[in-house]
């Protein structure tokens, strides 16, 4: 592994990096965590800033189609829609739909969409996948 590829980035490239991973990480936790309690809350409305942030961050890293955007921010509009009805779900006892909401935007924002950026050319298939001289 070598953090060289992300160091040279842009700032907004390290934001949206460093919150995603920590939002992996956290969503994880969340998955094992026992449900309903103090620190499930906690760390819900801490993946929350994270997942917004993950969000508005990608509008500006255009590396797929420089200076125009791509069907990746898709997802971020999605999660921008999608985060807040998961949060309203869990306010109005929907605690089903609060599940499958939050449970989907972990799969297919974190994992799936992290998955793709590690395509040959990314800067994170650099990190994980060059060899140091």
């Amino acid at each position: 592994m070598m953090l060289a590829p992300i160091l040279d980035a842009s700032p907004t490239i390290q934001i949206h990096t460093a919150c995603a991973l920590l939002a992996f990480i956290l969503g994880v936790v969340q998955i094992a965590l026992a449900k309903g309690t103090k620190a499930h809350r906690i760390i819900g409305w801490m993946w929350v800033v994270l997942l917004m942030t993950i969000a508005f961050s990608s509008f500006g890293i255009q590396m797929i189609r420089p200076g125009k955007f791509s069907y990746i921010h898709l997802l971020s509009l999605y999660t921008l829609i999608a985060v807040p009805l998961g949060v309203m779900h869990a306010r109005r006892g929907r605690i089903k739909s609060h599940a499958r909401t939050m449970l989907f935007i972990f799969f297919g924002g974190l994992v799936v969409a992290g998955a793709f950026t590690l395509i040959p050319e990314r800067i994170m298939y650099r990190v994980f996948f060059t060899e140091t001289l």
